[in-house]
């Protein structure tokens, strides 16, 4: 009998004490930590591009799982890939190789500017391993004592400790002082800025020892890099002898049109980190790093759940998917046909809105500085016309739905969109 069929048995007769609507949302409050403001909305079921709550109502999900869900939800592939491997070896330790994190790992260098590839669990794990990574090179390869690694205001690079300091927003860091030293921060897109705190870090000794960047702020409000801005900073990078690292939790796994966000801009990092996308929907991170500065060994850094059968079966099932149904060329098309439609909106509501900006299929809908409608706003007006967005600011709707979005599934969210403005503007 299989293991699949055995957890099956063993559920038949027990009473799980969460069971459809019945478990009601203070019952959940009672008992889950108050992490997140959640929306009445509790969904019980997805397919494609669409979920439906507990009362069976239908939902278009332009969030994704914020990003996540690349594939959208039940897609066959991964439902195949998850029922095999749980069938036949989910995990083990590191301390063996494992087939699957090998034919992930190939697929990723494969497919990227990187030679290395280590696994791990989330985004943030992801960036902490980068920031572990660009320090152990500062002592080892270049004689730094107190590297500095410099970040982006309005970034966002994780919740961890090390990466709630990376992150250039102090809302995320209040109350978690002391923060971790070693970080020093810029306004994003401002290479004045950046090659003046550098050139003063650098004066009398080499201190700087990474920059960390997002090819397009996602939490910062959807702001994509300016290419001239970040070819500046390759050629800086090289002439210092500092590390780019470039942070694709969100952008990467086709998000932009392009497989990673950095090919939007010309350029090469020489660490950079995935998640989110990478597994579908399916708990996995990736730290990946070009031959010279993969300066790990053993006992330096690990993870026990990283890169174990499971996660990276249904990881390299995302990515054979992604080449297999040619989505990077459906992202192109359904990018350019969701911004058209949101720039006809901007037109229609000068007052409420002032912008479209994004890549692909993370985009963001700017509204006027001044306005007093904010993003959540138009997120609650949107989820009463059926329609799941997501804020990211108080001034910025995000639309970041599944890479295999339909032409019919964009208009419909437009529709939506359209209808979510009128009653926002009316309230």
């Amino acid at each position: 009998m299989s293991l699949l069929s055995l957890v099956q048995n063993s559920l038949k007769g027990i009473k799980l004490p969460i069971s459809g609507a019945s478990f009601s949302p203070e019952q959940f409050d009672a008992h889950v930590m108050t992490t997140y403001g959640r929306f009445p909305l509790t969904l019980k079921r997805g397919q494609g591009c669409r979920v439906w709550d507990d009362r069976d109502r239908e939902y278009l999900d332009f969030v994704a799982g914020i990003a996540t869900c690349c594939l959208g939800h039940a897609h066959p592939a991964m439902v195949e890939a998850v029922s095999k491997q749980i069938q036949t070896l989910h995990h083990v330790s590191n301390l063996y190789y494992i087939p699957e994190q090998g034919a992930l790992a190939h697929w990723l260098v494969e497919h990227s500017c990187c030679d290395r590839a280590f696994f791990c669990n989330s985004g943030a794990e992801a960036n902490e391993g980068a920031i572990k990574l660009a320090r152990k090179y500062a002592h080892t390869q270049r004689g730094i004592n107190n590297p500095l690694i410099i970040t982006a205001k309005a970034s966002f690079h994780g919740r961890t400790l090390a990466t709630v300091t990376a992150t250039g927003q102090p809302k995320y860091q209040k109350n978690f002082d002391p923060l971790m030293p070693g970080f020093a921060y810029v306004p994003y897109n401002d290479l004045a800025a950046l090659e003046s705190l550098v050139a003063e870090l650098d004066a009398e000794t080499p201190q700087v020892a990474a920059i960390m960047l997002e090819a397009l702020q996602g939490e910062g409000g959807v702001c994509p890099g300016e290419a001239a801005y970040f070819q500046r900073i390759r050629q800086l990078c090289d002439e210092k002898g500092i590390l780019l690292i470039l942070d694709e939790v969100q952008v990467g796994m086709g998000r932009t049109g392009t497989l990673w966000g950095f090919e939007n801009l010309g350029i090469e990092p020489d660490i950079f980190t995935s998640a989110k996308g990478l597994g579908g929907g399916i708990p996995i991170g990736a730290l990946l790093c070009k031959a010279f500065c993969a300066v790990f060994e053993p006992g330096d850094h690990a993870s026990t759940f990283g890169g174990n059968p499971f996660a990276c079966k249904v990881g390299l099932t995302v990515c054979e998917t992604l080449e297999s149904e040619n989505l990077l060329g459906n992202v192109k098309l359904r990018g350019e046909q969701l911004r058209f439609g949101l720039q006809r909106l901007v037109q229609q509501y000068p007052t409420l809105l002032e912008q479209v900006r994004g890549w692909g299929l993370i985009n963001g809908l700017v509204l006027q500085p001044d306005s007093a409608v904010k993003s959540v706003d138009i997120v609650k007006a949107a989820m009463d016309e059926g329609l799941l967005l997501v804020p990211a600011g108080p001034q910025v709707v995000r639309f970041v739905p599944p890479l295999n979005v339909s032409a019919d599934e964009v208009h419909q969210a437009l529709m939506a969109v359209e209808k979510a403005l009128a009653i926002a503007t009316k309230n």
